[in-house]
């Protein structure tokens, strides 16, 4: 196994280092260049630094966790390992391939992936995205790093990333908004607002667990909770009506797609 640069050590940087040490890569192999000191891991074996800069071997993989705005500042000073032949494997928002390859040189190797904030713990769903120049043993490696945190799909087409970004790389903050939303209707109806919130929270996370473990698909597991004529019933009357949750979802969707592709701009 090669060397493992990676660039930025933020909160999804954290939890990939987490995830690959957990399964099994040696600290020793990993270089980690944050240049916030408060940041940088304390992990026995793992070398830090503040820049690539301090990096004198070519890494056989260089994982891009830096803020999306701070990639045109930071891809310049990483081209000599592009020029070596290192794979470089992107989870920044919004950052196209050929937006990273102009940096890098033609020949570069790029991987652009869209992962999700329950990557922090291990839960999380990641779709990537291969440059021509990326060989089938290149994208499996990429595959196992992004593995580490959760489930990996490919696609070819890049704009799909767009809608993969508005469905699963936003969508935890639409589950969480959800919750906050069942928690003010309760309270509305008479529980303290803790009380709701805690109720909230736990239906959610089983459900999601639930959903998890079970083989049945998610219309299969609502009809299972939904008696006929019952509580159920009346709550999903509203909610799957002609101007329910539905429609709502299509445009939210909508939009952060749309925006999605104004940021790739």
């Amino acid at each position: 196994m090669g060397k493992l640069l990676l660039v930025g050590c933020g909160k999804m940087g954290g939890a990939l280092l987490e995830g690959w040490l957990a399964r099994g890569v040696a600290a020793a192999d990993v270089i980690v260049a944050e240049p916030v000191e408060a940041l940088r891991p304390r992990t026995p074996g793992l070398r830090t630094v503040a820049a690539a800069s301090e990096v004198a071997e070519t890494p056989e993989v260089v994982v891009l966790a830096v803020k999306p705005q701070s990639m045109d500042d930071v891809l310049p000073g990483l081209k000599r390992f592009a020029d070596a032949g290192a794979v470089f494997l992107s989870i920044a928002a919004g950052k196209t391939l050929s937006s990273i390859i102009g940096h890098l040189g033609a020949a570069a190797k790029v991987v652009r992936s869209m992962p999700n904030t329950p990557a922090a713990v291990r839960q999380g769903i990641t779709v990537a995205c291969a440059a021509t120049a990326v060989s089938a043993a290149e994208k499996q490696r990429c595959h196992a790093l992004l593995e580490a945190v959760g489930q990996v799909l490919w696609v070819e087409d890049e704009a799909l990333l767009d809608p993969v970004t508005a469905l699963s790389g936003s969508g935890p903050a639409y589950v969480f908004l959800l919750v906050e939303a069942m928690a003010a209707a309760g309270a509305r109806l008479g529980l303290s607002p803790e009380m709701a919130m805690q109720l909230a929270r736990a239906t959610v996370a089983g459900s999601g667990e639930l959903l998890r473990q079970s083989s049945e698909p998610a219309a299969q597991l609502r009809v299972n909770v939904t008696s006929p004529g019952g509580t159920t019933a009346e709550a999903l009357k509203v909610l799957m009506a002609a101007d329910g949750i539905q429609p709502v979802f299509d445009r939210a969707l909508a939009a952060a797609s749309r925006r999605s592709r104004e940021l790739a701009g």
